[in-house]
């Protein structure tokens, strides 16, 4: 019982190896299949379960294939058509939520200038509707001067009719369409 069998890798398998390696190199999106049919072509009498036994003993693999991930949304709301070329170009606003301890949200407006990325205003309050975001954007229409675009999501409080109004008269224009 003290000797054991030891497997001699046959001559044979060391032509067919470099002709496998030569073909996935040439064809690289081909796995040990398609290389079984090319190697059939070329007048190999290979069983497909050999191939594959010798494709994983050699490590040959197909490369992996990322899938893209699928745009959401338009472009004209992104960040690469209105780039902010100065200060005071781009706003944008939108609400944060968080909880107080006693599980009560709190809302925070924030509405920030892109150019610099400066905090022009952070609102707090239980709810903030349309009014109170008109009354943040008065104040700082009237600090600060007005931008060229502001840029925000689709939430109810920014498509509201008198906000969409409001932006019009003070000739403000908005990145982003109604749903």
């Amino acid at each position: 019982m003290t000797q054991r069998y030891q497997p001699r890798q046959p001559d044979k398998d060391k032509a067919l190896m470099a002709e496998m390696k030569r073909l996935a190199r040439h064809y690289p999106r081909y796995g040990y299949r398609f290389i079984t049919a090319k190697l059939r072509q070329q007048g190999w009498r290979v069983n497909p379960k050999r191939v594959q036994r010798l494709w994983r003993q050699e490590g040959l693999q197909v490369p992996y294939r990322r899938k893209r991930k699928a745009s959401r949304g338009r472009s004209e709301n992104s960040c690469s058509v209105k780039k902010a070329g100065a200060i005071n170009h781009v706003w944008t606003y939108d609400f944060i939520e968080d909880q107080t301890e006693d599980g009560r949200t709190l809302r925070f407006l924030t509405v920030l200038d892109e150019y610099t990325r400066e905090s022009l205003a952070i609102e707090v309050g239980r709810s903030i509707r349309a009014r109170g975001v008109l009354a943040v954007l008065a104040y700082l229409f009237m600090v600060r001067g007005g931008p060229g675009f502001i840029r925000s999501d689709k939430g109810p409080e920014f498509i509201a009719d008198a906000i969409q109004r409001w932006l019009a008269d003070n000739g403000v224009a908005t990145q982003g369409k109604r749903i």
